[in-house]
């Protein structure tokens, strides 16, 4: 089950974190994977983890923000595959702040990347997957698309522009073979999460990572191999009835 053999998938922001998690994982299951991140040198730990899994990964620059660095992204895609069967629009940065704390600079540097970035991408795939009767679009939201959350008042904006994206994208194309859905991640371990603690709360790095592991109600945060388990059933054949769905990876967040 889940297999993706022969099928080419771009995943952006495949350089660390999640996005790394879904690029080795899909191409685990058998995907071409094609990684887009803000430099080719920050796919490197990525690609040496393909490779563990006898693949290898296209590593690609791309500013997901540019609509010129988008398009010639997928050119090389197009150079070297063909085609395009999945895109997992993962690429994403974060802001802490309520609206006292948010600057205009801050809301435009976030709409381009987390909206803006998802937009460009998508419309480049969906392009190839008319032309190739279908795909699968996956986009990583976030738990922030379906609750408040406390001082995240520009990146719940972003995440919920990419919850109505994938609604219009699923409704759009479901006639045409091309999938939409999006997962919602809560708090995931990552390096960032690592990196914003000991930025914000030096010295009290214990406190504050059960602090944030318990804001989850299962206890602890998720892992990054959890979200691309997510995503590659969304990417799958198995998943064929399935489009327009937004999956909470939350650890009882919704239901606490």
């Amino acid at each position: 089950m889940f297999s993706l053999n022969n099928k080419v998938a771009v995943v952006t922001g495949a350089g660390s974190g999640i996005g790394q998690a879904i690029a080795v994982t899909l191409a685990a299951s058998g995907a071409k994977v094609i990684g887009f991140d803000l430099s080719v040198d920050a796919l490197a730990e990525t690609a040496a983890k393909v490779e563990e899994k006898g693949q290898q990964l296209l590593r690609v620059g791309c500013d997901v923000s540019s609509p010129e660095g988008v398009a010639k992204a997928f050119l090389e895609v197009d150079a070297k595959f063909g085609r395009l069967d999945i895109l997992v629009n993962n690429a994403g940065i974060a802001h802490v702040g309520n609206i006292e704390g948010t600057a205009a600079a801050d809301m435009d540097r976030l709409y381009n990347v987390n909206v803006k970035g998802v937009f460009l991408c998508a419309k480049e795939a969906v392009a190839r997957m008319l032309s190739t009767g279908g795909g699968s679009i996956v986009n990583v939201a976030s738990i922030a698309s379906l609750v408040g959350v406390a001082d995240r008042f520009a990146y719940s904006m972003t995440k919920g522009a990419v919850l109505t994206m994938t609604y219009s994208l699923a409704i759009d194309y479901m006639k045409k073979g091309i999938r939409c859905n999006c997962v919602c991640p809560a708090r995931v371990h990552t390096p960032f999460v690592d990196n914003f603690i000991q930025k914000n709360y030096p010295g009290q790095e214990p406190e504050m990572f059960k602090k944030l592991s318990e804001y989850q109600p299962i206890g602890r945060m998720g892992k990054p191999e959890e979200v691309a388990a997510l995503v590659l059933f969304l990417c799958s054949d198995e998943a064929a009835f399935i489009t327009g769905a937004a999956m909470p990876v939350d650890g009882g967040v919704l239901v606490s």
